[in-house]
């Protein structure tokens, strides 16, 4: 196994190999991901799907001096094995090891890091401009998939692209369409290609029509010669809605994405062209691997696994905040008939997989468009509804405009279920949760809210949906806590909860930080240390009465977040101190000014100071400096 990989050590060696062993290498590739990806996790079933893809791109250009720009980048596997990368999928996504996404430091061949949606436009669109600028002669692609298209920023680029084509300048799109973002597509632009997927070839329908033509007795060669005169009257007949032709951008498709040949010879014909091309390929996702063909979102990003069974090695652990999340939403939904459940492409993610099939009629997938999911709820809460919003903290970071323009400065009732609060481990830098405390936090009229264990995550929800105005909770990835499951009092607006006494120091821990907390508070009794603990349940707004308490009787104060520091609740924390004049020290425990690399969170948090261990050692230093 691996005898033809095995010759491919760097970029464009796939050269060196021979046309009739293109099949049997795109074999190995598709076993070597199956046999790595089983044994450290990792995106399987977008790889298997672009092998042939990626194969006639490495075929065609000469990296690195061409660029090939991945949308999202969890495709970019196949890539990273054509330029290399081989040994470095031992340790993928592992700490100190290889990315799962494209990155510019791990590679020359990387031009540019991605790992969020619909940015592969404008990114080629930028190196094209520079290029032109610089008046050199490379080719650029950006590999972009129907469900990123989904995304505004891609429509926006795609509005821009007919620059392109006024100057005469090449710029290659290749639309890998397997009808699937994670989950199914959904839209206007999935039923625009949906209608172009059941259409043959646009080339090949538009020579036999010709042909057609030509036979006939007399005049077949006049009404071809009359037709090719207008190229858009046979394009209008042939294409539906002329989407990207009338936009500027010449259409080739679509094509057989695993056809190598096939893509070649699109590649190869688009890069003589003066404009914008885009290059419609179909293809499957998890392509070879039956039990990916056939669960592709399950195998979208998967855990180590058995490759027989398809099932995952580890043990499922208990609930997760997801589950818990999914459970409520929909106990809340059978008692008031106003509340609708939105997400953007994340129906499985999010845990509104479970609300989608209960009440179909209230639950609203947008495609990958956090900005209009937000005003689309805003103009549901102005209507009477109550409207959640689910979605992951690093993808609610491109709604910032519209939370606050739309929803908070209008009061209206959206309440945002921020998942993936905090640090998520392998999909590393791009993926962490680490800034919605900061952005949130900021915006007048929103209650942000951090629950401490399940229980009190419940609590949280059934509260928001009585409250009358914008409120956002967040919680982590993972299995949801049962810390201090006894410690259950009322949800009160802005009112932390006091969980022990102390006399030397108090802790303030933010949400899904309390196990470390807890553990650190033992560690410290174990040193003589009496430690007081407070659950700060509510960061905006935050509880000054408290905290007045708190800095009228300890000499310091801790407060604990996983989260930036800057604009996080310990600044909120050190400017309440200060504007009331307070001497009491402040120790402020986060995530300091960096990105957070991927790896296990365990690893993570013990990196960035975060772990029981670390938080214990830092507070009897500041303690015995007192």
């Amino acid at each position: 196994m691996g005898q033809i990989l095995n010759k491919i050590q760097k970029a464009n060696d796939i050269k060196k190999i021979a046309p009739r062993l293109y099949p049997a290498l795109a074999q190995e590739i598709r076993e070597f991901l199956i046999e790595n990806v089983s044994r450290t996790g990792g995106h399987l079933a977008s790889n298997l799907g672009v092998v042939e893809l990626t194969m006639a791109l490495h075929l065609c250009l000469h990296l690195p001096e061409d660029k090939i720009v991945f949308d999202v980048g969890h495709q970019a596997y196949v890539h990273k094995l054509l330029t290399g990368r081989r040994d470095g999928f031992e340790s993928l996504r592992q700490s100190g090891g290889m990315c799962g996404f494209p990155k510019r430091k791990e590679s020359d061949c990387d031009c540019f890091g991605t790992g969020h949606s619909s940015t592969s436009i404008a990114a080629a669109m930028g190196f094209a401009a520079a290029r032109d600028l610089k008046q050199t002669k490379e080719t650029i692609v950006a590999v972009i998939g129907d469900g990123a298209l989904t995304g505004g920023l891609a429509f926006e680029a795609l509005n821009n692209l007919a620059m392109f084509r006024k100057k005469k300048k090449n710029m290659i799109v290749i639309l890998n369409d397997n009808n699937m973002s994670i989950s199914e597509n959904v839209g206007g632009m999935n039923r625009y290609l949906n209608d172009i997927r059941y259409r043959r070839s646009y080339g090949e329908f538009k020579d036999n029509v010709e042909q057609a033509i030509k036979n006939i007795p007399g005049v077949g060669d006049s009404m071809v010669r009359t037709i090719r005169r207008s190229k858009d009257s046979i394009k209008q007949l042939l294409l539906p809605g002329m989407l990207f032709e009338n936009m500027g951008i010449t259409y080739y498709g679509p094509v057989n994405g695993h056809d190598i040949a096939a893509i070649m010879q699109a590649v190869n014909r688009a890069r003589q062209m003066d404009g914008p091309v885009l290059i419609h390929v179909f293809t499957k996702k998890g392509k070879g691997y039956p039990i990916a063909e056939n669960n592709p979102e399950k195998f979208h990003g998967i855990d180590p696994f058995d490759i027989k069974t398809g099932k995952p090695l580890k043990k499922k652990a208990g609930a997760s905040y997801t589950d818990v999340f999914a459970r409520t939403l929909l106990d809340i939904a059978r008692e008031h008939k106003n509340v609708t459940a939105i997400t953007a492409a994340m129906p499985s993610g999010t845990g509104l997989s479970a609300f989608k099939e209960a009440f179909p009629e209230r639950f609203f997938d947008v495609g990958i468009a956090e900005e209009y999911a937000v005003t689309f709820a805003a103009g549901m809460a102005a209507s009477g509804m109550r409207p959640v919003v689910a979605v992951y903290s690093s993808f609610l970071q491109r709604a910032y405009d519209q939370i606050l323009h739309d929803v908070c400065i209008q009061k209206l009732p959206v309440f945002f279920c921020v998942d993936r609060a905090g640090l998520v481990g392998a999909d590393g830098e791009t993926h962490q949760g680490l800034f919605d405390i900061s952005y949130l936090s900021s915006i007048p009229n929103l209650l942000l809210m951090a629950p401490k264990n399940r229980y009190e995550m419940e609590d949280m929800m059934h509260f928001a949906m009585e409250y009358d105005g914008p409120a956002a909770m967040r919680y982590p990835r993972g299995e949801a806590s049962e810390v201090l499951s006894d410690c259950r009092p009322p949800i009160e607006i802005g009112r932390s909860e006091k969980i022990r006494d102390g006399k030397e120091v108090v802790l303030l821990s933010v949400g899904n930080m309390m196990d470390e907390a807890v553990k650190a508070l033992e560690l410290l009794k174990e040193q003589g240390i009496s430690a007081g603990l407070v659950n700060v349940r509510f960061l905006r707004p935050i509880d000054e009465e408290m905290l007045h308490e708190l800095a009228e009787r300890y000499p310091l104060l801790v407060t604990l977040e996983e989260n930036v520091l800057s604009g996080g609740y310990g600044e909120a924390v050190s400017s309440f101190l200060h504007r009331n004049g307070y001497a009491s020290r402040l120790l402020t425990l986060g995530i300091p000014d960096c990105f957070v690399d991927h790896g296990s969170v365990d690893w993570q948090r013990k990196e960035m100071g975060i772990d029981a261990a670390s938080i214990a050692g830092r507070i009897l230093e500041k303690v015995r400096e007192l």
